[in-house]
């Protein structure tokens, strides 16, 4: 255990290098025709940066935590459900968080382990429930019905999966409502402070010694961290409960969650996965002693700094005085952004029809309907919008299918160039120059309720040389 005073800065890259990946990519990608006429949008990954926000997850825990204390950092799939990125991320050593069939179907794909995956969704099926207590995945019970289906399984039969309940410590809500998950009414987990629920919870435990895990998630876009480390704390303090009444150490571990903020407004990480530990060590320092395994559950937040959407111009017009670009970047990869753009401000920048950065970065994007964004009008050239996590997903709007950006991935830093090799996702292999793979799966999507298959271009950016 150290001192915890890494910041994401000193552990990864900083703002100013991760802007000059994505101006350099930016530029390689009109440079190469990848950009053009014929395919007016495309989604661009930093593999760098993302590599750089895993180290900086799991150094930030490293540094609070006993040593020997089993931590597993689970990325929370729903935020780029892409068989590429959860297997890098996998790679990292970060397993994945899933609330789906569909979204364990591309964990399965990315090659994470079932002991490195946990099923988080609030409707589970019996099937659903049979097949992960038969791959020995963690599951986390939402309710006392799901509760008892578990039950049956387990009667039935032998399981390896660590299963555990999961609880709302009811500790109230951040400047979005909608995305508060710990207030008196939210919908998930088992509301803690409601009459009766507190004991009920204790109950089930002591009445089931295979009960093992105890989770809950606080944390989302606008939740202070002070209230996040609450919420950890409201249920560290069941977990401690329910063993001195167990009169042994039933609950080994704790899920904390994720929903780290991320901040819209720059490049630069804040707060960082360092400050955040140092909050829940102040907070919570009985977590930390080596007596509970940790369970995290991050998403949009290792991704949120890595992402980028570029779609050319394809009109240029004024209205009432204003100017309005208008893209094909709408509602399929930014849709909150679209319709809320106060709580979700993506930053826009311009680049010229060589892909030359025309200004600094500000935040503009508008509700005009699908593909029209705010700002000064670039002729034929194109427009950036941060994306990372949850901006490359296909979908539809206003009555539409709209399109579906081809991913390409940046695998290299500014210094050397940057070159490409043509494919697609589907059945690919991205490499890096030392040959290690990246990335491939032959779906982005699979499974139930999963996206369909990739058959967009998906070349790779990498180093030249």
């Amino acid at each position: 255990m150290s001192d915890g005073t890494e910041t994401g800065a000193d552990v990864g890259g900083t703002g100013t290098e991760r802007a000059a990946r994505r101006d350099e990519a930016v530029r390689a990608a009109v440079e190469q025709g990848l950009l053009g006429p014929g395919t007016p949008i495309v989604g661009l990954l930093d593999v760098a940066g993302i590599r750089e926000s895993a180290a900086a997850l799991r150094a930030a825990f490293d540094a609070v935590t006993a040593p020997g204390t089993p931590v597993l950092h689970a990325f929370a799939v729903k935020a780029t459900p892409l068989v590429p990125v959860v297997r890098l991320l996998h790679e990292e050593r970060i397993g994945a968080e899933v609330a789906s069939p569909g979204e364990l179907a591309l964990a399965r794909a990315a090659g994470v382990p079932p002991e490195r995956t946990v099923l988080d969704s609030p409707a589970k099926t019996p099937e659903e429930l049979r097949e992960a207590l038969a791959l020995g995945i963690a599951v986390n019970a939402d309710n006392p019905q799901e509760l008892a289906r578990i039950d049956a399984l387990v009667a039935g039969g032998t399981s390896r999966s660590p299963l555990g309940v999961r609880v709302n410590p009811q500790v109230g809500g951040g400047s979005i409502e909608a995305l508060s998950t710990a207030t008196a009414t939210s919908k998930f987990g088992v509301a803690l402070r409601d009459e009766g629920a507190r004991e009920w919870v204790v109950r089930a435990y002591l009445d089931r010694p295979w009960l093992t895990r105890l989770h809950a998630h606080t944390g989302s876009q606008a939740i202070p961290l002070t209230l996040m480390a609450e919420g950890v704390a409201e249920t560290y303090a069941l977990a401690e409960e329910i063993n001195e009444r167990a009169g042994r150490r039933q609950v080994d571990t704790l899920d904390i969650g994720g929903g780290l903020p991320v901040n819209f407004a720059s490049d630069e990480t804040t707060p960082t996965y360092a400050e955040y530990a140092r909050v829940l060590r102040e907070a919570v320092p009985g977590l930390f002693d080596g007596r509970y395994g940790l369970v995290t559950e991050f998403g949009r937040s290792l991704l949120a700094k890595h992402g980028t959407v570029v779609a050319r111009v394809e009109y240029a017009k004024s209205a009432g005085g204003r100017p309005v670009a208008v893209t094909h970047a709408g509602v399929q990869v930014a849709t909150r952004t679209v319709y809320a753009p106060g709580a979700w401000p993506l930053r826009i920048a311009a680049y010229d029809a060589k892909g030359l950065p025309e200004g600094g970065a500000g935040r503009g994007a508008g509700r005009g309907g699908p593909g029209v964004l705010r700002g000064r009008p670039a002729g034929d050239g194109a427009r950036a919008a941060a994306a990372g996590a949850g901006g490359l997903r296909g979908g539809a709007g206003h009555g539409g299918v709209l399109l579906r950006p081809p991913l390409r991935v940046q695998l290299a830093g500014p210094s050397r160039g940057v070159r490409v090799r043509g494919g697609r996702l589907r059945g690919c292999r991205l490499r890096d120059r030392a040959g290690g793979a990246v990335g491939g799966g032959d779906r982005v999507g699979g499974g139930r309720g999963a996206p369909g298959r990739a058959d967009v271009p998906a070349r790779v950016l990498t180093r030249a040389g």
